[in-house]
């Protein structure tokens, strides 16, 4: 009899919870999820804008449009501050993309990554210390883009 009562008051006490629950899935929340979207801020050294535009041109580009292509990214731009203030970056790298990566498709796509780029991770590293002679990336953001539910 005491078992009863236990089951009863849980049985109870489950559809008390049930009910708001259910109320609120009822209400759908008006904005919904999108994209991230990563922005990249760098600041090139003076006398040093077209060695960095190059690089963004060429193996950056290269790089985007592959990770797009694998439907990795959405999309991708280049912004540029036209006033920047002091400490603010001078290019702005911006990527859209629809997930965060696991970590085995991480894996998967550092080596996809290098069999198209055609380079070993330490040629990747020595390119990027070049490059970090007349750029720095001053800081980054990670977004979310929000969208009204239809």
């Amino acid at each position: 009899m005491i078992k009863n009562r236990l089951i009863m008051a849980a049985a109870a006490a489950g559809i008390a919870f049930a009910t708001p629950q259910a109320a609120t899935a009822q209400s759908a929340w008006p904005i919904v999820n999108g994209d991230y979207v990563e922005v990249g801020m760098i600041k090139v050294e003076d006398g040093h804008a077209l060695d960095y535009a190059n690089f963004l041109a060429s193996q950056w580009r290269k790089s985007s449009d592959f990770s797009k292509a694998q439907g990795w990214i959405t999309d991708y731009q280049i912004w540029y501050n036209t006033h920047p203030r002091d400490g603010e970056g001078d290019i702005y790298l911006v990527t859209w993309f629809p997930k965060m990566a696991t970590p085995a498709e991480d894996e998967a796509r550092e080596a996809a990554y290098s069999k198209h780029m055609a380079m070993t991770e330490a040629q990747m590293q020595a390119g990027s210390a070049q490059r970090a002679e007349y750029r720095k990336n001053v800081g980054s953001m990670l977004f979310r883009v929000q969208s009204f539910r239809k």
